[in-house]
């Protein structure tokens, strides 16, 4: 199933679920609290170990992709050379800054709003986020990267399954390589 129709069919369901708790009940919105401070230590702590791991692992294989272009422009992706190293912690960081704009968004729906659903829905989603996350799988679970797990990671699908993944092929690589060596003679 895709990742983003399952994400919302999980959603829908975990709302199903929080619309029958009594969230008014002061005892249940304590533990609901707790139950989304502790998912989101959990997951901030997960990402730090791997980010520890990926920083001794040390990996300075060279990594060449194509980034995938731009939809709203008609520009075509860029070259990246980078290390393994390095782009296992930016796709870590990408991960990290995920978390911390939900956080925020939670602080603003619940502090501010006062609603307290989110804070239960968001908290599974959290776990199934990690369970999601590539760097997990490849440091921290230990699984081959091989396959989806090859680097550079493709992003989730939207939708409708239209994602636009980085491209690892010799003649896309070849092609942008051209297009930065033809712009550098033309400066």
């Amino acid at each position: 199933m895709n990742p983003a129709v399952q994400n919302m069919v999980i959603s829908l369901g975990v709302m199903q679920i929080a619309r029958k708790i009594s969230f008014e009940d002061p005892d249940i919105l304590l533990y609901t609290r707790i139950g989304y401070v502790t998912v989101q230590v959990i997951v901030l702590g997960l990402y730090y170990f791997v980010s520890m791991a990926i920083k001794s692992k040390n990996d300075q294989t060279v990594l060449k992709y194509v980034d995938a272009p731009n939809a709203m422009t008609q520009e075509p992706g860029q070259l990246v050379t980078t290390t393994v190293r390095d782009y296992d912690l930016s796709e870590t960081s990408k991960l990290l800054r995920s978390v911390y704009m939900g956080i925020a968004m939670m602080g603003f729906l619940h502090g501010y709003m006062g609603y307290t659903q989110p804070l239960f829905v968001q908290a599974i989603m959290g776990l199934k986020g990690v369970y999601e996350a590539v760097p997990i799988k490849v440091h921290l679970l230990g699984q081959k990267a091989e396959g989806d797990l090859k680097r550079p990671w493709k992003a989730a699908g939207g939708m409708f399954g239209a994602a636009g993944g980085p491209q690892t092929d010799n003649a896309a690589i070849t092609e942008a390589e051209k297009r930065v060596g033809g712009s550098k003679k033309d400066e």
